[in-house]
């Protein structure tokens, strides 16, 4: 077994994320229907929604040995919350941009433009928020997950599962 240097706080979150993501994709794929929601932390990972504590640690445990064999795919989540952030960076940088040189009238005149570039700004925002996963906030290097535990609880009407994960050293 090969020996592990303890992550930084920055790696285990980035790695809990992508064990998130893979999670959840799992979870999608056998629950079409349920709605879930995740969010990443140094100790672990939450899961919002209503999948039971068994059926998340069965979908944990598979994420961690599909992404061992290979499936780093699994880490990247089209819905995820860096898609948006990119996005928003994206579009709010290209029209700041735009808009700034020139009196009020020739800002005016530029709307259109601005208007054309927010729009492919949005259509590039896509591919590249998942490229921002894969390499930036995921990273799919979960071997060094020695153990998972589970606590669930309500959140008012939503299901909260924490999910606490430790790493070999």
């Amino acid at each position: 077994m090969p020996a592990h240097k303890n992550p930084s706080t920055l790696q285990k979150i980035r790695r809990h994320h992508a064990l998130e993501h893979a999670t959840i994709r799992i979870l999608n794929r056998r629950l079409p229907h349920l709605r879930l929601a995740g969010w990443s932390a140094p100790g672990g990972f939450y899961i919002y929604g209503a999948v039971t504590a068994a059926q998340l640690k069965t979908a944990i445990t598979e994420a961690l040995t599909r992404i061992s064999r290979g499936e780093r795919h699994l880490a990247v989540h089209p819905r995820c919350g860096t898609n948006v952030v990119t996005a928003g960076m994206l579009v709010g940088l290209i029209s700041f941009v735009s808009m700034l040189p020139g009196d009020q009238r020739a800002r005016r005149t530029r709307l259109p433009l601005v208007l054309l570039l927010s729009t492919l700004s949005l259509l590039l925002a896509q591919p590249l928020g998942l490229a921002v996963q894969q390499h930036v906030t995921t990273d799919a290097n979960v071997d060094s997950v020695s153990s998972v535990s589970i606590d669930s609880y309500q959140l008012g009407q939503v299901p909260v599962h924490r999910v606490q994960l430790e790493h070999r050293h």
